[in-house]
C-alpha cells in the first residue's frame, strides 16, 4: 500500500448538511470524530470532511499511505518538497502534509 492514494479529505462549513447531502444522494456512510470531523465510507475510496470557517478555495486533500513517515518525509525533503504541516498524531495514526513543485498540497499517513 505504500505510495498509493488511500484517502481524500474535503473541507466543509456545515458537517450536518454535508452528511445529509452525500447520504441522501449517494448512500455514503459517515462516522463522526468529534465536532469538527466526519469520515465517510462506501464511496469507492474512504475519506472525510473537516469543518472549517475559512473560505474554501481548494477543498480536497489527497492522502497517500506510507508505513514509515519519517523515511518518506526525508525522501520528499531530499527531492525539494516543502513540508507544509509536520508529522502529527490523530485517532488511528499519524500524518504530515507537503507541497509538490506546483504548490499542490498532499498528505501522507501511517497507522504505525
Amino acid at each position: 500500500m505504500n505510495n498509493k492514494i488511500n484517502y481524500i479529505e474535503f473541507k466543509a462549513h456545515d458537517l450536518r448538511a454535508i452528511k445529509d447531502f452525500y447520504t441522501n444522494i449517494f448512500g455514503w456512510i459517515f462516522t463522526d470524530y468529534g465536532d469538527n470531523y466526519t469520515a465517510f465510507s462506501d464511496a469507492g475510496i474512504e475519506g472525510g470532511f473537516e469543518k472549517t470557517e475559512d473560505q474554501i478555495l481548494n477543498g480536497v486533500l489527497v492522502i497517500l499511505y506510507h508505513e514509515n513517515l519519517e523515511e518518506i518525509q526525508q525522501t520528499l525533503i531530499e527531492n525539494k518538497a516543502t513540508i507544509s504541516k509536520d508529522i502529527f498524531s490523530f485517532p488511528g495514526g499519524r500524518r504530515f502534509h507537503f507541497l509538490d513543485p506546483s504548490g499542490n498540497e498532499l498528505g501522507i499517513w501511517s497507522d504505525k
